[in-house]
């Protein structure tokens, strides 16, 4: 980018740092050089002069120059901004790494350098050119970035939760309190417990759960339409989802298992949609507390919080007039969503929620909630594996849709799949599809929901095709995806908005 270029970018952010446009926040964070503190676009403080602002598209840039968080506005609030428009090698595999490094789960290696060996081997690249990737495209280096994301994940759990200091810095990935206390106060000039101090939200917490822990999302959001899909598709004893409801705020409760390797714990969440402030309320018990961090990104990728609107929109709008703010329902556990697509192959959504519940109600555990009619956790992959052949059709499976599930199970308890956002789609779906019973179009409709990848496309699906306007035959399929090429790389929301346009009709 030229140097004109550069000043008329940053002078565009300036005119949306001065409407406090919620539509930028989390696209760039302004550095204010007479304070030393970086605000997101939607601050509420007085909009500083133009010749003090220096604009950063991540926190961890404007960190790294020296600035620290603002705690007003509260950065670690904002949506995170990933680019999916670059599709040469090096935006892919940048994407890749920082979804790698974004999740908490890998934090606790954040220490040594095992943990960017371990993320080059994966990508299938030297560590040396991973950190010249990230160091090209971001101008920082992995480990910067890495610290950032931990600390500012710290910095939400002290202001939003009465959890201790040192079950905050195990959580957030340091190996000490010592080593916690030292990067905060360097980063932030603040020990954690003056930070605590300082919050704005110090109301205690309702007993066994937490404070109201706030996350963003960039408008528009379409509300209904993402919680009347999860509402075709609720389990009950699982799931209470409400679209509407007669008080309150929108939403959902569910009850939740988190199993990364390391931690294994349960519990119930509930979130609210605040249309006024663009941002989501989650509530958890105290059995999920300790696996924050990891739970609140599971929740915004179910959500789909951090998906820039303003871009798919635009790029949809003339085959979607009517669809803007229309997202992809995500997944609260990749397992259990896999386990749902297969339950519903060639059968109605209403028969696959009936399959559901009567698989949590056989094999899912007890789960304690404030609410009678939520008590149920669904199968572990350990469960279903073990489950005996005539339990799972006595509730109505059928032979081949049970060899798909402990298929799938016994895949996972084995870790050769993981199901989680950022996984590589193209190697996931190859190994769904060699298992028996699971086809292209359940490949894609998991990588869609449980892996958030943007470009799903079940072309096999005839709603799709018949949406194309392409007659059913033998070259169906083939004709779809060479249409849907128009969609690309946006097709999973193409999906979506066609699929809603189907049932509205």
């Amino acid at each position: 980018m030229t140097q004109t270029a550069h000043d008329e970018a940053d002078d565009a952010r300036y005119l949306a740092l001065k409407s406090r446009d919620a539509r930028f926040d989390g696209l760039f964070f302004t550095g204010v050089t007479s304070t030393g503190i970086y605000c997101r676009p939607v601050c509420a403080v007085r909009t500083p002069k133009r010749e003090n602002c220096r604009f950063f598209d991540l926190a961890a840039q404007a960190e790294n120059a020296g600035f620290r968080p603002c705690l007003r506005c509260r950065p670690e609030l904002a949506p995170q901004a990933l680019n999916w428009s670059s599709q040469d090698a090096s935006g892919i595999l940048l994407r890749q790494a920082l979804r790698f490094l974004d999740a908490p789960e890998n934090w606790a290696e954040a220490e040594s350098g095992a943990l960017i060996e371990r993320l080059a081997q994966r990508l299938g690249i030297t560590d040396r050119h991973l950190r010249r990737i990230l160091v090209a495209g971001l101008g920082i280096s992995p480990l910067q970035y890495l610290q950032t994301r931990r600390l500012l994940a710290a910095k939400q759990l002290l202001a939003d939760t009465a959890l201790p200091v040192t079950q905050i810095a195990l959580a957030s990935g340091f190996k000490s309190v010592r080593g916690f206390n030292s990067a905060f106060k360097r980063h932030y000039l603040l020990n954690p417990s003056q930070l605590r101090g300082k919050s704005a939200d110090q109301g205690s917490a309702p007993p066994g759960r937490s404070r109201v822990i706030r996350l963003g999302w960039r408008p528009p959001y379409n509300i209904q339409a993402m919680l009347g899909f999860l509402k075709t598709r609720e389990i009950t004893g699982v799931e209470q989802v409400e679209p509407a409801p007669s008080a309150g705020l929108p939403g959902l409760r569910r009850t939740l298992r988190m199993q990364d390797g390391r931690h294994d714990a349960s519990g119930w969440m509930d979130v609210r949609f605040n249309m006024q402030t663009s941002q989501l309320e989650l509530t958890v018990s105290d059995g999920l507390l300790g696996v924050l961090p990891a739970l609140i990104a599971r929740v915004r990728a179910m959500f789909d919080l951090d998906a820039d609107m303003a871009v798919i929109d635009a790029a949809l709008r003339p085959c979607f007039d009517d669809a803007d703010g229309m997202r992809v329902p995500g997944a609260a556990d990749g397992f259990e969503l896999a386990v749902r697509a297969v339950l519903g192959q060639q059968i109605t959504v209403a028969a696959a929620r009936t399959l559901a519940h009567r698989l949590a109600q056989r094999f899912g555990e007890p789960a304690a909630t404030p609410w009678p009619g939520l008590a149920r956790l669904f199968p572990t992959p350990l469960a279903l594996a073990r489950a005996d052949g005539d339990d799972l059709g006595a509730i109505g499976i059928v032979r081949q849709r049970q060899k798909a599930i402990q298929a799938l199970a016994r895949m996972l308890i084995e870790g050769n799949l993981q199901l989680a956002p950022g996984d590589d789609p193209q190697a996931t779906m190859a190994a769904l599809r060699s298992l028996p019973g699971i086809g292209d179009w359940t490949a894609q409709y998991i990588a869609m929901r449980a892996l958030r990848w943007p470009d799903a496309f079940p072309a096999g699906d005839i709603a799709l095709q018949s949406a194309l306007g392409i007659a059913r035959g033998s070259a169906a399929a083939r004709q779809a995806l060479e249409a849907s090429q128009a969609w690309s790389p946006w097709r999973s929301y193409a999906v979506m908005r066609t699929w809603a346009g189907l049932a509205r009709r």
